[in-house]
């Protein structure tokens, strides 16, 4: 998960930390809940859990297809890009402690901070789509 490799590479030691310590805060996250029945912490969490799977499947049964390798990295990317989205909210809502930076999650300083975000993930995702492409060209 280096910054110069432009993906979060499920061969390097740190891409599988991130892969299995996001795959388990996902998993257990769909069972907790302060409110009765499924609130959107649950569907972030589960599509978070099916972009991993998926890109977990194409990781494993796709080796040596480079061309499979543009899907796996949009979909760690877009896991990363959706565990951030509930993290924002969160910390913005509760810190600092007392006087919080947003006083609900419909507060517009979340807003723009997850429009930039989205502009991160599109841009970051654009870099590796490129970065790939030429990878793929000079195999």
């Amino acid at each position: 998960m280096k910054i110069n490799s432009g993906k979060i590479d499920l061969n390097q030691f740190t891409g599988k930390i991130y892969f299995y310590c996001t795959l388990i805060a996902s998993l257990t996250a769909l069972g907790l809940s302060s409110i009765k029945g499924v609130n959107p912490g649950h569907i972030f969490a589960l599509f978070i859990v099916l972009s991993k799977s998926a890109a977990y499947f194409l990781y494993v049964k796709k080796q040596g297809n480079n061309k499979f390798r543009i899907y796996e990295n949009f979909l760690l990317s877009f896991s990363f890009f959706l565990s951030l989205v509930p993290t924002v909210n969160e910390t913005f809502t509760r810190v600092p402690i007392g006087h919080p930076l947003a006083k609900a999650p419909s507060d517009p300083l979340i807003g723009k901070t997850l429009l930039l975000l989205l502009v991160l993930f599109i841009a970051g995702s654009v870099y590796q789509w490129k970065k790939q492409k030429t990878i793929n060209e000079s195999v």
